[in-house]
């Protein structure tokens, strides 16, 4: 499984801004109410993002605590596979629905009423909540892998006489 680029990340933003943005203008325009989200939805994806960081914890310490290049106990590949798909996921997620709350918060800021101060702060409260969860997933997929092996550049460091 390859690393999670930043520019992939970025163009899930954008997308999900521009879509957030234009189903607001749909709704607005056809007369309906416009989507708010909930206020226990910051909390859950908090709540995601630490289940993610707990369940990358343990791998981290298993890769990262080695001694003499053998880690303290084996990991599990497959939990470790695992792991690293739900940090994929994850940061997906957090960076789909951070792209949504910014067309939200983009849709209520350039209305020519002001916004309810609540609807303000419940799209802010998204907002924060889906960054928590994108970083949350980036560092449980950086956790996931294997450091480099120190073999081949102690080889290159060497003098030989």
């Amino acid at each position: 499984m390859k690393r999670t680029r930043a520019s992939v990340i970025v163009a899930w933003v954008l997308g999900a801004l521009v879509v957030g943005l234009l189903l607001e203008l749909a709704l607005a325009a056809a007369g309906r109410s416009i989507l708010l989200p909930p206020a226990s939805l910051a909390l859950a994806l908090v709540l995601c993002a630490i289940v993610v960081f707990g369940l990358a914890w343990p791998i981290r310490k298993s890769t990262r605590g080695a001694v003499d290049g053998k880690p303290r106990k084996p990991v599990n590949p497959f939990m470790a596979v695992r792991v690293a798909a739900l940090a994929k996921a994850s940061a997906y997620s957090g960076a789909l629905l951070l792209g949504a709350a910014g067309g939200l918060g983009l849709y209520l800021l350039t209305r020519s009423v002001t916004p309810a101060v609540a609807s303000v702060w419940l799209t802010i409260g998204m907002a924060f909540g889906a960054a928590v969860l994108l970083v949350s997933g980036l560092v449980a997929e950086h956790f996931c892998t294997l450091p480099p092996d120190d073999d081949e550049d102690s080889k290159r460091g060497e003098v030989r006489a």
